[in-house]
This record gives C-alpha cells, sequence and structure tokens, in this order.
C-alpha cells in the first residue's frame, strides 16, 4: 500500500490570495480591499493536482499580453493577420538592400575612373643645386627646398620634381652618379632627404626624383671591381678587347659618344676598352647582366621605402647596345669614316631603342607596382624621351594590357625656338593623334638641359606658353623660375669650368632683389645670378597684379578646379587661314553647358580671328575669362573679330549645348583621356555619355 502511495505522489498548493495578472494594470489608484472574513478569497480550500505527466494547456480565447510564454506567441504568429505583414516587411527590406546593392555597383560601373594625384595638377621640376642655398656656401641644398615649400604649395602644384642629388663626381652635373644610395655632401644628408620627404607629404605634396640607370661614375666602387676583374662585377660593365699602342687606341668599331668622339675609352687597369654612351667618365652598365638589373631593382626599392613617390628614368635608350658590335651607318656616305667625331653624323641603330629595352622598364614598373598597392601611394613612372622619333616615344606608354610608364616626358615644346611658324599647331596635335587611347598626355616648356623659355622665344611670349601647357589636357610641368621668366645667363665669368652650354638655363633662382636674388646669404654662388634680378624676382611679382607669377597662380588654380580643364574634351579647332601661328582649341564636357575656348597668338605681329567662322554655334559675344593681357580680363569681347597682339593669350567662355565633339566634322580632332560625363541633378561624374 505504502508502494502505490509513492508511486501517485501528490502535491497540494495552497493559493492564498492568488490574482490572475493578465499583464496590465487597469487603474494603479484603485487601493486593496480590507479582507472580508467570510469571503471564500480570505478562506481557501486546499487545491490538490495529481502529477502523472505533462498536462496539455488550453489557450483557447486568450488575447495576446505582454510577457504572454513562448506557446501563446506561437498559436498567434502563425495567423494571417500577423504573418502576412511580417513577411510583407521581410522580403521589403530584402529587396531594400538589393536595390541599395544594384545601384552602388551601377555607379562604381558608370563612373570614370578618378584622377590619381600625378594627374590632378602641375609638376614642378627643380635643380636642387640652383633652388636655395640654406647653409651660405653658394650650393642649393634640400633643406633650401623645404624652406620654400609654401611658396611651391602657392603655386598650386601638386607634385615636386627634384632632380639629381646622388653622390656624384658632378660631371654632367646629374649623371656621374658614384652612389646611388648616398646624398651628395653638396645638397645635404639622409636625415635632410627625409625631413623633406615628410614636410612635401605634409603639405599634401608628392615627390618624384631622377634616376639615371644607365651609367655610373668611374669612382663608383662597381666600376673600380670590374676593372680588377673581381667575381661577378667583372662583367658589370662593357669591356671589349682594342687596340692601344703608344697612347694611341683603336677602338672596336665606329660608335661615337653623345658628346662627340669615340664611345670607346682604354682602361690602363683591365687592358681593355669600356664603352660610354656620354663622357669617359661615364661608363655604361652592362644591361645584359641580370645582376645588373637586380641592383638597379634594389636601389629603386630602397628610394621608395625612403617615401619618394615616383621616379624620371633618364636615358633610358641608350640601356642596351647590339652585341654583335657592327658600325653605325653614317649620315652622309661621301664622308671618309675617320673625318666622322660627332654623334649627329651616325645613324644610332644599334646603340638606342634596342630589343629588350622595354622588358626591362616594364620590369622596374613590375617592382614600383609592388609599392601601389597601400591606397593613395601610387608610386609613379615617367620616363625620358629625348624628343626622338614620335612613334617610339609612345612606346613608353607600354601596351594595351602590359604597363610601362605613366607617361613619357614630352618635350617637344622645349625645341621652339622661333615664334610665328606653324610647328605650336603640329607639335600638339602630334603628341595627341599618336597617343594611345586612354593614356594621359603632359606637356614641358623647359628643363635643366635646355635654353629657357624667355631666352627661346622672347619674354612677350612667356604667358601664351604657360596658358598653353595649363589648359591642354594632361598634366603640365614647369621648370623652377619659369613661373616669373627667368633667363639664361650669360656664359661667360663662370665660377666652374664646365660646358658653358649646359649651364645657362640653371643660373639660382631670383627670390628677391637683395644679394644674390636672395637665392644665398654667402659671399658668392656656384653660379651667377641674372643681371635682371632686381625686377624679375619672386618678392616683386607677388605684389604685382599683372606679373607672370600672378597670372600662372590664376591659370593653375583654374586647371585645379574647372572639369572642363581637368577632365574634358580636347578638340583642336586648327589654325586660321595663313596665319599658323593661331591656336585654338576648345575643352568641354558632356552635361556642363559652358565651354573653354583658347586663342593663342605665337605670330610676331598682331592678329585678327574671326572665331564665329571657325566655330559653329558660338555667340555672337563671349566672356574673357583669362587673358596674358589683365586689363581683358572679364571683359565681352565679339567673336567675329577677336584682336591678338604679339603673344597674347585669351581663355573665353560662353554656353552652349553644341559641342564640338558630337560634330562629324570634328570627330578626328577631339581627344579625351578618360571619358566623363557629369550630372547637375546628383552632381557625380559618370562615363556612360
Amino acid at each position: 500500500m505504502a508502494e502505490e502511495e509513492g508511486k501517485r505522489d501528490s502535491l497540494q498548493i495552497s493559493m492564498k490570495g492568488c490574482r490572475t495578472n493578465n499583464g496590465f494594470v487597469q487603474n494603479e489608484d484603485i487601493l486593496e480591499r480590507e479582507p472580508d472574513p467570510g469571503s471564500p478569497e480570505d478562506n481557501p480550500q486546499p487545491y490538490t493536482m495529481d502529477i502523472h505527466g505533462p498536462v496539455a494547456l488550453d489557450f483557447t480565447g486568450v488575447q495576446p499580453f505582454a510577457g504572454m510564454p513562448k506557446e501563446v506567441l506561437l498559436q498567434f504568429s502563425g495567423q494571417a493577420r500577423y504573418r502576412v505583414p511580417r513577411e510583407v516587411l521581410f522580403w521589403l527590406t530584402v529587396a531594400s538592400v538589393l536595390v541599395l546593392i544594384g545601384i552602388t555597383i551601377a555607379i562604381i560601373a558608370i563612373s570614370p575612373k578618378c584622377l590619381d594625384w600625378w594627374q590632378a595638377g602641375p609638376m614642378y621640376q627643380i635643380y636642387p643645386r640652383s633652388f636655395k642655398d640654406s647653409d651660405k656656401d653658394g650650393n642649393g641644398d634640400l633643406k633650401g627646398i623645404q624652406d620654400k615649400l609654401d611658396y611651391i604649395t602657392n603655386l598650386n602644384v601638386k607634385t615636386i620634381w627634384v632632380t639629381s642629388f646622388y653622390k656624384s663626381s658632378l660631371k654632367d652635373f646629374r649623371h656621374g652618379v658614384v652612389d646611388f644610395q648616398e646624398i651628395d655632401p653638396i645638397f645635404g644628408t639622409m636625415k635632410d632627404f627625409e625631413n623633406l620627404v615628410a614636410a612635401i607629404h605634409d603639405k599634401g605634396l608628392k615627390l618624384i626624383i631622377d634616376f639615371i640607370p644607365n651609367h655610373t661614375s668611374d669612382k663608383h666602387v662597381w666600376f673600380q671591381l670590374s676593372r680588377n676583374r673581381t667575381a661577378k662585377y667583372t662583367d658589370y660593365y662593357i669591356w671589349h678587347d682594342c687596340t692601344h699602342i703608344d697612347g694611341m687606341t683603336t677602338p672596336p668599331n665606329n660608335w661615337l659618344s653623345v658628346y662627340g668622339n669615340s664611345s670607346w675609352h682604354f682602361d690602363e687597369v683591365r687592358k681593355q676598352c669600356y664603352f660610354h654612351q656620354f663622357m669617359k667618365e661615364q661608363p655604361d652598365l652592362n644591361f645584359y647582366n641580370p645582376d645588373v638589373q637586380e641592383e638597379m631593382k634594389e636601389i629603386i626599392q630602397y628610394w621608395l621605402e625612403k617615401g619618394v613617390d615616383g621616379f624620371s628614368f633618364d636615358a633610358v635608350k641608350f640601356l642596351l647596345e647590339a652585341r654583335h658590335l657592327r658600325n653605325e651607318a653614317q649620315v652622309n656616305k661621301t664622308l671618309s669614316p675617320d673625318m666622322i667625331t660627332h654623334y649627329s653624323e651616325l645613324y644610332h641603330d644599334f646603340t638606342t631603342t634596342q630589343v629588350g629595352m622595354h622588358d626591362i622598364l616594364r620590369s622596374f614598373r613590375e617592382t614600383m607596382n609592388r609599392y601601389s598597392r597601400e591606397p593613395g601611394r601610387y608610386r609613379f613612372m615617367g620616363t625620358e624621351a629625348n624628343g626622338g622619333n614620335i612613334d617610339k616615344t609612345m612606346m613608353y606608354y607600354g601596351l594595351p594590357f602590359i604597363q610601362e610608364a605613366d607617361f613619357p616626358f614630352n618635350d617637344y615644346l622645349t625645341k621652339l625656338d622661333t615664334p610665328g611658324n606653324s610647328l605650336f599647331n603640329k607639335v600638339i596635335m602630334s603628341w595627341m593623334e599618336n597617343m594611345p587611347e586612354g593614356k594621359w598626355p603632359n606637356w614641358m616648356i623647359g628643363g635643366p638641359d635646355n635654353s629657357r623659355l624667355t631666352s627661346r622665344l622672347g619674354k612677350e611670349y612667356v604667358n601664351v606658353m604657360n596658358m598653353l601647357i595649363l589648359t591642354l589636357p594632361g598634366t603640365p610641368i614647369t621648370y623652377y623660375g619659369e613661373e616669373i621668366g627667368m633667363e639664361n645667363i650669360l656664359s661667360t665669368n663662370l665660377y666652374e669650368s664646365y660646358d658653358a652650354n649646359t649651364l645657362v638655363s640653371k643660373s639660382p633662382m631670383q627670390w628677391d632683389n637683395s644679394s644674390n636674388a636672395g637665392f644665398s646669404e654667402g659671399n658668392h654662388t656656384w653660379l651667377p645670378t641674372n643681371s635682371d634680378y632686381h625686377t624679375v624676382n619672386v618678392d616683386v611679382q607677388k605684389t604685382q597684379l599683372t606679373s607672370t607669377l600672378k597670372l600662372y597662380q590664376e591659370l593653375s588654380l583654374l586647371h585645379s578646379n574647372e572639369l572642363l580643364l581637368s577632365r574634358g574634351w580636347f578638340c583642336h579647332v586648327g589654325s586660321v587661314g595663313d596665319d599658323s601661328h593661331i591656336v585654338v582649341y576648345t575643352r568641354e564636357v558632356d552635361g556642363i553647358d559652358r565651354v573653354f575656348t583658347m586663342v593663342l597668338n605665337f605670330g610676331e605681329s598682331t592678329s585678327m580671328v574671326n572665331l564665329a567662322e571657325m566655330i559653329s554655334g558660338l555667340p555672337s559675344t563671349v566672356s574673357i575669362r583669362l587673358s596674358t593681357n589683365s586689363a581683358n580680363k572679364g571683359s565681352a569681347i565679339e567673336t567675329s573679330a577677336i584682336k591678338l597682339d604679339k603673344g597674347e593669350g585669351l581663355i573665353l567662355e560662353y554656353r552652349t549645348n553644341n559641342l564640338l565633339h558630337h560634330q562629324t566634322a570634328l570627330k578626328d580632332r577631339c581627344f579625351v583621356s578618360s571619358r566623363a560625363c557629369y550630372s547637375s541633378v546628383f552632381n557625380i561624374l559618370y562615363s556612360l555619355c
């Protein structure tokens, strides 16, 4: 009996004063009633519940309430009036997310590629020995560049290009490198360089530097080891047997140095001749040797890790020479071979642009690409083109699917030394017509190896040339001093015994009218300053509203702020009748009803231009946005009779929906590197024009 009672164990629950709680309090202000001794509520009876297992609870008729158990929740969640709205909201959320993802992908797909830093504004090229002297020794240095960064920033420049500062014998100034990983003491220390890089980046600017892989100085440790046939360095340079009797050398062939005479020089230590494309103190490296190529890549990596943002690779067409050593053909075959001594007297088919040269450059590009993976840290690569054949120059851009240089430096405008001819139009169109599709152009008007613009063409053409490069599509490149119109110095009274022709464009920067033009506080400067520095200097031109410097700043600011100039189509309208020295072109963007038309006079006299005859649908009156003559700025002008003085340039602005690049007649004269259209509704750029 006790076992049966144990099996039917029961639980008696005494419920005293219990009330049902549906989760709602109707009135919290109702006072609790006094207990009534006679009430059944206050005299609860024992309640006995037998528990024989789980008991199904019946919630029929129960309404939803806060805090309801899951059994009640599940009972109501399945009902249509609750389930349908929930499912509708869920699928609306999914659809909204998918639509947003689709819109994002579409915007990315139709948006043109953003301009990179090397495309976004002008480059400013500095010859460091002539920019600013900080230690009173008469030589410009790296600290001097750092001291003038505010000035460079005010030019609206985006990139600083510093030419060679490597430890060097300074023969030929930039190319006699003794150590590729050391700073020449003239320019400072490695710490000075690191400080300069940090300061440049703090200003939001980028830095590119020169790199000369073709040759070294004969003082370089590699050459010293090579001439002694030491281990792997034996073949680091180009050696060949030659005859040397009584001080007279018979070279292996008729190849000539760029500076004239034989490009072979006998070495008394090794008893062989070594090859040099430039001076005998600059022996050429042997790039057929894989170890040499690896050395160059390690040097590139060294400077990239120092923080530089890119390189200008100089003299690259000379990297390889034909191995067969056959004589090069004479230009004038009637001359005796013994009379051929000047570089221009031979066709250099065996010593320039050899097969494999572009492969070497692409390997340099691959090395730099490994450092370009970090967002915002793309590493730029430019190559010196030397103004050669335009087809060969364009090869430096690379192939459609094989990247090489971002652009070869376009120095064709630096070769123009006579105003009043059609070459200005021809040089511009030659580059634009031959440039591979989708590539980015660039324009230079000066450099350390060229005569200064003012001395080539005349001071009347400085402003119009600056207007040209800052309104053409692509990256404008300004050599220091061109923004104030500096001239060549005279080739006399030089403090150093170098070829004067290489020095005339390297005179000290003219900062003010104090001693040494503000370049140095020392007793002398490595080169004399130009005699016009009292009037042609930065301080004077900063205060003159009509100065060359002020116009340059206005042009560079316009270039930075206007989509028409940074992203727009370029349409060359062509020369005006017999006045081929007049250059006319437009900049326009789909979606923007404003157009800039540049009208530039490179002639030697005043010209009249009927622009209305050249451009259909042109308004009869347009506004002058900028002019080389500041008095004309903002005024209106009749398009049927535009008068241009000698060396005058105008940027005309007007509204039209008749864009030239849509016109069939001008289809072959309009170019764009990256198609971009503007939506005023969404204030975005897109490419599906």
